[in-house]
């Protein structure tokens, strides 16, 4: 199967994930994809293929060197891994994905400098699911071409599958011991060339306020308006410290749901900044506000949660920047220019990196995630999957 009808054979799972269920994987769309993709790796060749009870798939591609076996085993050549999410975002719909390709031309929103390529797109009903599933259909394809093609010579080669990445939890119950790889690559990024091994440290916050509801004629003294001490409390952060008013390495505090009657409101945020000491600060700022809250209005009005996420995998890369080095003489050896940038994000290498897997983020190639006007240009599909092949070819 080429990588394109593989892609869009993949964006027919709706595999949007959900924070609230509880479950691993988080909704059934995650698990029955799953599913698909062990049944292909197998049928495509691929050794040692395992889906496990949280929705975590996991294959080799045996080695045909000569020199590699395993990690521990003494030889010389190490096992890489390439690893993508299988969920979508939360964030736009990811159900009844009609997705077709057209010249970049005839879409205003597609960049200019995808002019003359085609462009894989959506209805602009739901998101295109680029995130991630461009990722593991690079993956894929790259292992059955080398499996096709015996006389290009490789170490052995993990890859694995996970589950609610979108959601922070795509870590979770990743078996780094079991995936068995010196280091791995997350083909979880944006745009054609991007490389990147700095991310956001990441918190969720949730702060529940509780009002008291009197009959309005009578409220004088004795109301008090959880909604309206929300708003307060939201007011008080810095107006400029919003994803839409920051780049490059500044973080934010934002808002992603709100939710109030006068009895109850609960806001809830999500916190990023790259550097380690700031992240915490946002996070004390979170928690004097509350305070000041249940100063003005009485102990117990606010309660926050908060729960860290991921932190910024620099301080695991940097030791073995050889990794990175890799990858970037992989991208200029198939003429791509390497745009090395930090994200405005995250994904589950960065909390892989915490537990002993070294884990850069190359390039997907698709624009405008978590949107009804993704769209994933065709050359960068296909640039990404020669990317993963001259890695190995490296390695």
């Amino acid at each position: 199967m080429n990588i394109v009808d593989r892609f869009l054979k993949y964006v027919s799972f709706c595999t949007t994930s959900d924070e609230n269920t509880g479950m691993t994987p988080s909704t059934p769309g995650q698990m029955e994809f799953a599913r698909y993709l062990a049944d292909e790796l197998r049928a495509i060749g691929m050794s040692e293929v395992t889906l496990d009870d949280n929705g975590y798939v996991m294959a080799s591609l045996e080695a045909n060197d000569g020199m590699s076996a395993s990690l521990n085993d003494g030889m010389m050549k190490p096992v890489i891994g390439f690893i993508a999410h299988m969920d979508t975002s939360p964030d736009a719909s990811g159900k009844h994905v009609k997705a077709s390709i057209v010249k970049a031309e005839e879409r205003d929103y597609i960049d200019a400098r995808y002019a003359g390529q085609d462009v894989i797109v959506t209805d602009t009903t739901t998101l295109l699911g680029a995130d991630d599933k461009a990722g593991i259909a690079e993956i894929v394809t790259a292992m059955e071409y080398l499996i096709a093609h015996p006389e290009i010579k490789h170490g052995k080669v993990r890859i694995g599958f996970t589950p609610d990445e979108e959601i922070g939890c795509g870590a979770d119950h990743f078996d780094v011991q079991a995936f068995g790889a010196e280091w791995a690559y997350t083909m979880d990024g944006g745009a054609i060339g991007e490389l990147e091994y700095e991310n956001f440290n990441a918190a969720m916050c949730k702060i529940k306020v509780h009002g008291l509801n009197v009959h309005p004629g009578s409220a004088y003294h004795k109301m008090r308006n959880s909604m309206r001490i929300a708003y307060q409390l939201a007011v008080m952060l810095p107006r400029w410290e919003t994803p839409e008013h920051t780049q490059g390495y500044e973080g934010f505090y934002h808002l992603i749901g709100m939710n109030g009657t006068v009895e109850e409101t609960t806001l809830s945020y999500i916190i990023r900044d790259h550097d380690r000491a700031r992240f915490e600060s946002r996070k004390r700022e979170l928690e004097h506000l509350v305070r000041k809250v249940n100063r003005e209005f009485g102990e117990g009005t606010a309660e926050i949660e908060l729960r860290d996420q991921y932190y910024n995998m620099r301080e695991q890369i940097e030791p073995v920047m050889h990794i990175v080095d890799l990858a970037k003489e992989a991208m200029t050896a198939v003429g791509i220019e390497p745009v090395v940038k930090p994200i405005r994000g995250g994904t589950d290498g960065a909390r892989l990196s915490f537990e002993g897997l070294p884990c850069p983020n190359i390039f997907a190639g698709g624009e405008n995630f978590h949107s009804r006007y993704e769209y994933l240009p065709i050359p960068s599909l296909e640039a990404a999957m020669n990317v993963i092949l001259e890695i190995i070819k490296k390695a």
